[in-house]
């Protein structure tokens, strides 16, 4: 069968979203929430594309949003819960945020006791993000449980602290961690913070939860869920994923453009690392690209390289079965989530469209950039 994105219908460089794949994670998400009573949100910081809002919204309860600017797409897009956290709020941000949301979470108690009166008066839930010390990610730069973390208040600033008027606590350490990392960070939380927990009305668990990963134990999280909230019936659960809703659900389509020789093949892309995806060099990681391997294993490697005046501008290197040329087709796996949301435009290497692959199979380009938005982006 002839790979659908290879559709010359597909323009290069685009982001493709692929329907199926995502309706099949949201229905894994349903089931859970089905299953346990918790709400699931999207977190926009991970997966913000709003032209599949209405299937998103199908499915989970609403989204959270890390600035004024994600609480406007959730609620002029998907028009559905929408809950705030930011490490700091200016005055104009929660004049802004209030309208549009239900829940707001504050990074500090001086941040909470600036905005009380406010927040009360507007009816909004509030909450305290709080930091359980307890440290489960891999990357130090996705670590907000680390030794000197601006993220999340400590059990010893909460003794004696006046809490009234606090619904709930935030709590995010974890980033695309099993069940076991959920089941470790909720005995942190009772361990370090079980005092206030009988009082409270709601617990958030952040993000982090990558439940449709493959191999995820989705039944061992619906039982760790259940036995907490067991424990503490008073409790509503709320849990804020973002790669896991767009988990393998699309690609980045790219060409090559040129190939040149220096200590080997170096295929030039009409995509940019820095400008693309910028994690493969801030944290950083190999992309996978279909139908490649590691460098050696097939019998044309290749460095492949971003169109950029960057120096570093490279992912990785890869190998095929037979030569590139130009004009071929490289597909990165797995570039929807974390990867969409933190496209620039250096350099005015053109930024990729977006499209979605509908489940009927047929292609739908939902946008294309153009000059005009390069030079809007700046003044």
């Amino acid at each position: 069968m002839k790979d659908p994105l290879l559709n010359p219908a597909i323009p290069s460089p685009c982001f493709v979203c692929e329907e199926q794949k995502l309706e099949s994670n949201l229905q894994l998400m349903q089931r859970v929430q089905g299953q346990t009573g918790v709400d699931i949100i999207l977190a926009l910081k991970g997966f913000s594309m709003w032209s599949t809002f209405d299937l998103v919204g199908q499915y989970l309860k609403g989204c959270t949003a890390s600035s004024v600017w994600e609480a406007k797409l959730a609620k002029y897009e998907m028009g559905k819960e929408v809950h705030a956290y930011s490490p700091a709020y200016k005055s104009s941000d929660i004049d802004e945020l209030l309208p549009l949301v239900e829940h707001i979470s504050f990074n500090s108690l001086t941040q909470w006791q600036q905005y009380k009166e406010q927040v009360l008066a507007a009816g909004i839930s509030a909450g305290i993000r709080i930091n359980p010390e307890h440290r489960e990610a891999t990357t130090e730069l996705y670590d907000p449980s680390a030794p000197g973390s601006r993220l999340g208040v400590l059990r010893s600033t909460l003794e004696n602290a006046d809490l009234s008027g606090i619904d709930g606590f935030h709590v995010h350490n974890l980033c695309e961690c099993d069940s076991y990392a959920t089941e470790r960070t909720l005995n942190a939380v009772e361990q370090r913070f079980g005092q206030w927990l009988p009082q409270l009305k709601w617990l958030n668990l952040g993000g982090g939860h990558l439940m449709t990963r493959e191999g995820y134990d989705v039944e061992h999280l619906i039982q760790t869920l259940n036995a907490f909230k067991a424990r503490y019936p008073n409790l509503h659960v709320i849990m804020e994923p973002g790669s896991a809703v767009a988990w393998q659900t699309g690609t980045l389509v790219s060409e090559v453009v040129d190939i040149v020789e220096n200590d080997g093949q170096i295929a030039i892309l009409d995509i940019s690392a820095t400008g693309h995806m910028p994690d493969v060099l801030e944290m950083p990681y190999r992309p996978e690209v279909r139908g490649a391997d590691e460098a050696g294993v097939k019998a044309h490697s290749y460095k492949l390289g971003g169109n950029s005046c960057l120096a570093g501008d490279v992912i990785d290197t890869y190998s095929f079965d037979d030569p590139l040329e130009v004009g071929d087709r490289i597909i990165f796996e797995d570039m929807i989530h974390y990867t969409m949301v933190k496209t620039t435009f250096f350099n005015g290497v053109e930024h990729p469209s977006i499209g979605i692959l509908r489940k009927n199979g047929e292609f739908e380009l939902i946008r294309k950039f153009e000059y005009e938005d390069f030079r809007d982006r700046l003044s």
